[in-house]
């Protein structure tokens, strides 16, 4: 076996990967293959990191120390079909495939050492946020290996699987709530007067920033957000507005349905 990771299924995740993995030079292009169903789109792939590439998974792992499921959810029985009795005990499978359970791998393949991820949209600007959890005959090594190839597309953390329909509730679906907090409060500096440029301007960088506060410096956000309110001004009586609105309540029961309805695609549902 090789020093080759195979990214089965080279979509916006995959590619992601692949562009972190070259442009740290962590692995060189040539140890670095990608599956996808189109040529045109093997060929893009070639052009902007010169990986090796190819349609047919099964190839694809021969050689590989680590295996990246990241093909859609509903091409995943096609896929661990093509992959039956391919694997090797010493290979390492990390599936980002949403919503698919590592016994679900597990039956299909054997005794594999699967680690399943679950990372996010800034994964593409190799900012993302992932939960990490072991399956049945992963070890310490295969998590390592795991956060190895996962810290080229931002950070991660480690749960037990039960915690990953949660993950999946809060950072998974996380950035579309703040895509929908950034779209409301650019609408409210449109309604105020700013031009729609300056008011993203305005709010994209305040949300850059307070998120590098509350990260780089530790800070607890209930912190934050006292050192930003004075008695009596004006961030105070936007709060007061926006918890009489229930926001926060509001934030709990969407993130609670969230979670609910991962665990149903994770069913089948």
């Amino acid at each position: 076996m090789g020093r080759t990771i195979a990214i089965l299924g080279a979509g916006k995740i995959g590619e992601s990967l692949v562009s972190g993995l070259v442009s740290s030079g962590w692995r060189e292009p040539s140890e670095i293959v990608a599956t996808a169903r189109r040529e045109e789109r093997l060929a893009e792939l070639v052009k902007r990191y010169g990986v090796r590439t190819t349609r047919d998974n099964r190839a694809a792992v021969q050689d590989a120390d680590v295996v990246v499921i990241a093909v859609k959810p509903q091409d995943i029985e096609v896929l661990l079909g093509e992959l039956s009795g391919a694997l090797s005990p010493g290979q390492t499978v990390i599936t980002i495939a949403a919503a698919i359970p590592t016994e679900l791998i597990e039956r299909h393949l054997g005794e594999v050492r699967v680690v399943r991820a679950m990372p996010n949209a800034p994964a593409s600007v190799h900012e993302g946020m992932a939960g990490v959890a072991a399956g049945r005959h992963a070890r310490e090594e295969d998590l390592e290996r795991a956060e190895e190839v996962l810290a080229h597309l931002g950070r991660s953390v480690r749960v037990a699987e039960s915690s990953m329909d949660a993950v999946t509730a809060v950072s998974g679906s996380g950035p579309a709530y703040f895509a929908l907090l950034a779209e409301s409060m650019i609408e409210a500096g449109i309604l105020l007067g700013i031009s729609r440029e300056i008011a993203t301007d305005l709010v994209v960088q305040t949300m850059f920033g307070t998120a590098k506060l509350l990260r780089d410096e530790k800070m607890h956000p209930v912190e934050l957000r006292e050192m930003v309110t004075s008695p009596g001004g004006t961030t105070i009586a936007a709060i007061r507005e926006l918890e009489l609105a229930g926001v926060r309540g509001a934030f709990l029961n969407a993130i609670q349905a969230a979670m609910t309805r991962s665990k149903e695609l994770a069913e089948g549902g």
